[in-house]
This record gives C-alpha cells, structure tokens and sequence, in this order.
C-alpha cells in the first residue's frame, strides 16, 4: 500500500458496524493521518477509543467533511442519503454500508474480490452490498466464472446483530426473562417476533410481491455484483437467535456440469474463502466458528440429487466484520492500490 496518509471518518462509530470499522482499521494498520468518529445527533458526545487514544463523537454535519479523504458511512439509510452528496461535494470518497445506495445505476456495488473493477468508475461514492449478499457472492464468484449460474435459491439464517445492537440486547433479554419464567409473555420491540427459542421469517417489510425487503436486496444485489440480469434469483431470509453470524443454504444450477472435488479447489484458492468440509469429522461451518474472522467459511458443497448441473453449498460469514466493516476497509485498501484515490 502507499506510504500516503489519509483522513478518515467513520460516520456510525457508536454503532455495532462502526465499532468494528474501526477495528479493522486498527488492525490492518491503514494509513491515516487524521482520524474522526461521527455519528448522528442521537448518540453524539459518547467516546470511543481508536489506536489507544479517546475521541469524542462529533455530530455529522456537512461542514466535518471538510478535508476528510475516506469516510465509512454505516449510520443508517437515511443519514447516508443525507451526508454522502455532502461529503461526495467536498472530495471525501464515501464507501457506504447502508442500503440507500445500491442500487443506483451510476454508483458502484462492490466486494473487491468479486467485482473490484467496478471502482474505477464512480462519482465519490460507492456501496457496500448487504451483508449476506457480500459472502453469498464470495463463494459463488468463482463458480460463475467456471461454469455459468442458471438459478440459485438462497435460505439465510441470520444473527440478531444484522439488525443492531437493539436487537441482540432483546435477544439476550427474552432469553433470561423465559430461563427464569418459561411461561412470560413476551412482547417484541426491534425484532418482529419473540427470537428468544424461536425463528422469525421476516427481515425487514413485506412488498407486493409478498418478498421482503431483505429478499429483494439479495435478489437484485447478487445480479448487480455479477453483472448478469439473466441468473434467476429466489430468496427467503430468516432471523435466528444468534448474536454474530450469518449462515445461508444455497442450491445452485450451474450452466455446466461442474463436479464437487472442483468446487472446493476452486473455493480454496479464491481469497478470503476457507473451505470447511468434511463431514465423515464432524467438520462443517456454524456460526460460531467465523465471529472474528476475516473468512467466508463454505462447507456442506454437495450435488444436488433432485436435478442436473445442481450444487448445494452451506455459508458461514461474521456479518458485522467480513459482511460489512472488512469490506468496507478493503474497497478504500483497493482504491489506494489502484490510485484511485
């Protein structure tokens, strides 16, 4: 990477995201030089400590973007919508996690190890896919560019901290309240059913077409990424009571006839991407296994028995750090590589 220094702000750093935005910054030792932590008005003033030194949280505001290079916008659809032109006007690159961008024509949708190509052309913006949809296409891209996708239908099991902070708490606290009392009623603030000993098969608002948002951001994400509007795309997304990590079931029709043994030599060598498949060990992803990890950990790669050219594949990927804030850190990592910035 170049011996330049940057100044980054990360907008959400009281956040789930934003606090491991910051850890991976830490980690991988990005070149900054002036580091700011922002935040929308509601959770303004707190501190957070980045490379051993406390920061209190400045309120957002287009002026703060000022001679900022880099920002990492993870605060919310509607703050992005807000800030990103502003911070866009003033010369600061905005790599956004939130949905608002996505899918807008003329702004890039990027996992660098998929689709890096696509940075070189953008207007000062450029959005960070879903989560699930991020560790979907790491193990599909290879395939895809092996033997062609025809179909794919997606099942996700996804933790309560794709939802937020919020989210986990009532987790936890459904949890404690049934140990104590198995007979409490429970009443859902942030998620839409009681998670505690329970899946819930809704993520996001229903649409007409009776998917959810969530769904369709699977759906059309995943066709964006690939840059190929003729893969048929289907998906159900759940929530489970799991704090971190995501999990999906995913079949896939391939083009072509493509045997087990080459997928997982394919996925072994294809960066980030850890194979974890032996069955006859006990040896197979869950979610437990990818909290902290910078891999998409792949693992149940079978044929599908039910039709031809079929793949049926199980993934595992830390939502908060590889589905979002490491990918995040990657596309500014890759611009610099690129002279893109």
């Amino acid at each position: 990477m170049s011996a330049k220094k940057y100044n980054v702000c990360v907008l959400g750093a009281t956040g789930m995201v934003g606090g491991v935005m910051m850890k991976v910054l830490e980690e991988r030792d990005f070149p900054i030089d002036k580091f700011l932590p922002l935040a929308s008005s509601r959770t303004a003033g707190q501190k957070v400590t980045f490379k051993g030194k406390e920061y209190e949280v400045i309120e957002a505001a287009p002026d703060v973007f000022e001679g900022m290079r880099i920002g990492l916008f993870s605060a919310g659809a509607k703050v992005s919508a807000v800030f990103a032109p502003e911070a866009a006007k003033r010369k600061c690159v905005v790599i956004d996690n939130t949905s608002h961008f996505r899918m807008e024509p003329d702004i890039p949708l990027v996992v660098p190890e998929v689709n890096g190509h696509a940075l070189k052309k953008n207007n000062g913006i450029i959005a960070n896919p879903n989560c699930s949809t991020a560790q979907l296409l790491m193990a599909l891209k290879p395939i895809y560019d092996e033997v062609g996708i025809e179909r794919l239908v997606i099942s996700t099991y996804q933790s309560t901290s794709g939802w937020g902070k919020e989210a986990v708490a009532e987790m936890y606290e459904q949890t404690a309240a049934l140990l104590k009392d198995p007979g409490v009623k429970i009443e859902p603030k942030y998620i839409f059913k009681q998670i505690a000993f329970n899946v819930v098969p809704q993520i996001d608002s229903f649409m007409d077409n009776g998917y959810t948002k969530e769904e369709m951001k699977m759906v059309n994400e995943t066709r964006k990424i690939l840059e190929d509007d003729s893969i048929r795309v289907t998906a159900t997304t759940v929530r489970v009571p799991v704090a971190i990590g995501h999990s999906e079931s995913v079949n896939i029709k391939t083009r072509k006839k493509i045997s087990v043994a080459r997928v997982r030599e394919l996925l072994s060598k294809f960066p980030t991407v850890k194979v974890v498949d032996d069955p006859a060990k006990g040896q197979y992803p869950t979610p437990i296994d990818c909290v902290g990890r910078d891999e998409t950990l792949v693992g149940r790669i079978r044929e599908d028995i039910s039709q031809e050219n079929g793949l049926e594949m199980w993934i595992v990927s830390d939502n908060l750090r590889r589905g979002a804030a490491l990918n995040a850190v990657l596309i500014a990592e890759k611009m610099i590589n690129e002279g893109l910035l």
